[in-house]
């Protein structure tokens, strides 16, 4: 793998920590996005990490480079202190990085060594990601089931998710009949980034959601960095902190929308690594409501939408491009009118 970090400090860390595990093997390291440019064309590494606030072209830049001359897996790694880093981030993202991770903010060597445990983790998982996905060809989207009208949807997605949604949200009007929900596995730190992000490229109003919060059509809500995002018995936002496992977790939301909104729920599980989101997307179908996977071919990685096909959450796969037609389908009105609360209660 290559490291690309303009801190020698920090190279040396990142080198020194990852080579602990025995299957990395760093190749190279690079101070500046040209250099990261040249060294991915001549090492051809498997796995770049790429710090952001590089001398000469700066990360998204380098990332652009390198994914149309010599593609690899990249992951960011980049400190989530600085506002213009995370902002480059969901840049990064758009330009071909799989995740962002945040620098260390730690204080002793076993955190640190803690920390290069779960990066060296990701950098093994990222190494099995194929590099290129394949482009799904245009096809009409599958039928609504007969009567399907929801009041409510939600969006589950991890590796590839912040592009997946950029793509999707972007193509829904503002006047949206119903409110959006989305786990977004993120770390900690990243979540404001992503909202100004995404509300730079759609019409949707987007937030990170207030507990006890009522839901608005045509606003996407986002869970609080470290929290679970829900919904209670009579429609309300809630957040609750994560406690181990996928965060914000993607079960956790759907099967609250399942279980407030009933066959009048919708849910989606986008790109990303594991099972998050499969049970509670089963759990929306059970109920009557509308479900959705994204298909293998638009996948940046099929995990995540494989295993909620797998478990019959919903039927096959859906083209990227075709996730917003599906979701205007399922919550279209005689006239766009404020979405009803759960089971008919007014919001």
């Amino acid at each position: 793998m290559l490291v690309v970090d303009d801190s020698p400090t920090m190279a040396n860390t990142l080198t020194a920590l990852l080579t602990e595990e025995p299957r990395i093997e760093v190749v190279g390291r690079a101070g500046d996005g040209n250099r990261a440019v040249q060294l991915a064309r001549l090492l051809r590494p498997d796995v770049i990490t790429m710090d952001l606030l590089l001398p000469g072209l700066d990360g998204p830049a380098a990332i652009a480079h390198i994914m149309s001359q010599a593609p690899a897996r990249i992951l960011v790694v980049s400190a989530v202190a600085e506002q213009r880093g995370v902002d480059l981030g969901f840049q990064a993202m758009s330009a071909g990085a799989l995740e962002l991770i945040g620098k260390p903010n730690v204080t002793n060597a076993e955190e640190l060594r803690r920390w290069g445990r779960e990066l060296a983790h990701s950098v093994c998982l990222m190494a099995e990601v194929p590099v290129i996905s394949r482009r799904p060809r245009a096809v009409a989207p599958p039928p609504m089931p007969s009567g399907a009208r929801v009041d409510v949807f939600g969006l589950v997605a991890s590796t590839g998710g912040p592009p997946a949604l950029a793509e999707v949200l972007s193509k829904l009007p503002r006047d949206l009949p119903v409110p959006m929900l989305v786990a977004q596995h993120i770390t900690v730190g990243f979540t404001q980034g992503m909202v100004r992000w995404l509300s730079q490229v759609c019409e949707l109003q987007v937030g990170v959601a207030r507990d006890g919060e009522r839901l608005e059509p045509g606003r996407v809500y986002f869970p609080l960095d470290g929290h679970d995002l829900l919904v209670d018995s009579i429609g309300l936002a809630r957040l609750q902190r994560s406690h181990g496992g996928p965060c914000p977790n993607g079960d956790v939301l759907l099967n609250s929308l399942a279980m407030a909104y009933g066959r009048r729920s919708g849910g989606g599980v986008l790109t990303g690594m594991g099972e998050d989101g499969a049970r509670g997307l089963l759990a929306i179908r059970q109920a009557g409501g509308v479900t959705l996977a994204q298909d293998e071919a638009s996948s940046v990685v099929y995990g995540m939408p494989r295993a909620a096909v797998e478990l019959k959450a919903t039927d096959g796969g859906t083209p990227l491009a075709l996730v917003a037609d599906l979701i205007l389908q399922s919550c279209q009105r005689p006239s766009f009118r404020p979405a009803r609360g759960p089971e008919g209660g007014a919001r």
